[in-house]
């Protein structure tokens, strides 16, 4: 096979190619947006649907559970039927989705609404990103697509908040819903024309009993986790989390036996590939835990609203979309594993100045230490997408794809499970030397569940006993913070010496090899159809 094929310089992408990146943008900035759009109406959509407490975390969550749960089949599931099919069929589905969930009825009717578009955003993800892994084949070209891709998204997660408030100051909870139906439409315009189809022909077909196991797999995993973060150490979570990594198991092992695995397990062997997935991962965990806890500390311990709270956060993104933009640039004069480690050393310099948060006068620390974490951390998420997408075949680029993005589904989940863990353990352990004297029994043991039962309970006691209190609880939880910051300073620093011993031989995709000009590509290599 290889025989017919000359690995010389990979064709670089025209005009089409960049117009078509424009297009793939649409989908990419939409699902972050209507992440975010959500936070906001969910005050709205409970009101008027009038869902209880457990109702709105299945709003919030099953959309994630979904997401997550799918990634895995619906990534190899374009290798088998064609990229731009399977992402046409996704916007389809999420437009309609979209509409159902704006005039649901009912929680039971929004919850259903949500799962379904969870199920097709997992289809778009990964459609995207293997696209632009076939249209982009020059490195250098494919590690700024991926920078323009990583800013879209960071950019629907920046406006999200705005847009979302201007349209519930003006219109009822359903109108964030709809913000994703002429997107839509307008991809299932364009997508034809603009956009190549891409499919492995020698992928075999989808094994059904993989895809149950993969769900049966990350489905109690994920939610394990979040239950876990959320409430605690409880018997269900932990059963769900224990039956997942075992049904986890079973499902590595017929991968092993199967000819065409729905997970190509074979891809982990590949150096650059682990390595840029464990980057991804760990980045994944400590970003979610410090962004949670600087949210908590902003409500909590300074007091802000939850609007106000985001406002302060958007610095942040903002910081996150410039790195995004400029790592591929410094990664067409330095190589890539020098950028990804720098990035990670500016990312722990940011955490460095998250151990020296107050309690007291905190927020410019806060702040200033977020935005330079966000802009470093930004450098190995763009990198590390190139090097995974660039270390496979093409052939397996929605398998990769889909992979990644899992990955960063549990990075969060585990980010918030393990360093919120890890917050309360300090918390906990911090607060009573801090307590003052003569405190009720009854408001010892509710501050000793967490800062906001704590502020509760102050509201219960009389002047000095409620400010000492106060003072106690969110100075306890600040160390928690700072804490935080230092193992994650600590995991960035040992990324970037890992980055470095590993990816600084390489660390650039290889070009795809072209067929010469006088033979046809084999019958057992992907098909390439071009658009219209």
């Amino acid at each position: 096979m290889t025989a017919n094929l000359q690995a010389g310089p990979a064709p670089r992408a025209g005009r089409r190619e960049w117009i078509g990146l424009a297009v793939l943008a649409l989908p990419t900035l939409l699902l972050s947006l209507d992440i975010s759009v959500l936070y906001l109406a969910l005050p709205h959509l409970s009101a008027g649907l009038g869902a209880d407490a457990a109702q709105q975390l299945w709003i919030l969550d099953i959309y994630s559970f979904m997401l997550a749960g799918f990634l895995v089949t619906m990534g190899t599931l374009g290798d088998r039927i064609g990229r731009r099919k399977l992402l046409l069929i996704g916007a389809g589905a999420f437009g309609v989705a979209s509409v159902l969930a704006a005039y649901s009825v009912s929680p039971a009717m929004l919850i259903a609404s949500r799962a379904l578009l969870g199920v097709a955003g997992a289809t778009l993800m990964p459609s995207t990103m293997a696209l632009i892994r076939n249209m982009f084949t020059d490195p250098k070209q494919m590690g700024t697509a991926i920078g323009v891709w990583f800013a879209c998204f960071m950019g629907g997660m920046t406006v999200g908040p705005l847009v979302g408030g201007l349209l519930l100051e003006h219109f009822w909870w359903g109108s964030a819903f709809l913000l994703g139906v002429p997107v839509m439409v307008l991809l299932l315009v364009v997508g034809p024309r603009l956009l190549p189809e891409y499919r492995d022909q020698a992928a075999g077909r989808l094994d059904l009993a993989s895809v149950a196991l993969s769900l049966g797999a990350i489905l109690p995993a994920i939610y394990g986790l979040k239950e876990l973060a959320r409430g605690g150490v409880h018997p269900l979570p932990v059963a769900a989390l224990l039956a997942g990594i075992a049904v986890g198991v079973v499902f590595t092992l017929r991968q092993r036996t199967l000819a065409g695995p729905l997970l190509d397990l074979r891809l982990f062997a590949n150096r650059p590939f682990s390595t840029a997935m464990g980057v991804m991962l760990l980045g994944g965990i400590v970003m979610a835990g410090a962004t949670l806890l600087s949210s908590l500390y902003l409500q909590t311990v300074q007091g802000l609203g939850p609007m106000d709270s985001g406002l302060w956060l958007l610095p942040q993104n903002v910081a996150m979309v410039a790195g995004s933009m400029v790592a591929p640039a410094l990664a067409r004069r330095v190589r890539p594993a020098y950028v990804i480690a720098a990035g990670l050393v500016i990312a722990a310099a940011g955490l460095a100045v998250h151990t020296q948060v107050a309690p007291t006068g905190g927020l410019p620390l806060l702040v200033t230490g977020l935005v330079l974490t966000s802009f470093g951390i930004a450098f190995p998420m763009a990198l590390t997408m190139n090097l995974i997408m660039g270390a496979v075949p093409p052939e397996k680029a929605g398998s990769a794809a889909s992979i990644s993005q899992t990955s960063g589904e549990f990075g969060v989940a585990m980010g918030v499970a393990a360093l919120g863990s890890l917050s309360t353990f300090v918390y906990r352990t911090d607060l009573p030397g801090n307590l003052p004297d003569g405190l009720p029994a009854g408001a010892v043991h509710s501050a000793g569940e967490s800062i906001s039962a704590a502020l509760a309970a102050a509201d219960q006691l009389p002047g000095q006993l409620a400010t000492g209190l106060v003072d106690a609880a969110r100075t306890a939880f600040t160390s928690g913070l700072n804490t935080v910051a230092a193992v994650g300073a600590t995991i960035f620093l040992a990324l970037a010496v890992l980055s470095v011993a590993i990816l600084r031989d390489g660390g650039q995709p290889a070009p795809t090899p072209q067929p010469t000009p006088d033979q046809a590509a084999p019958a057992d290599q992907p098909v390439l159809v071009s658009a219209g």
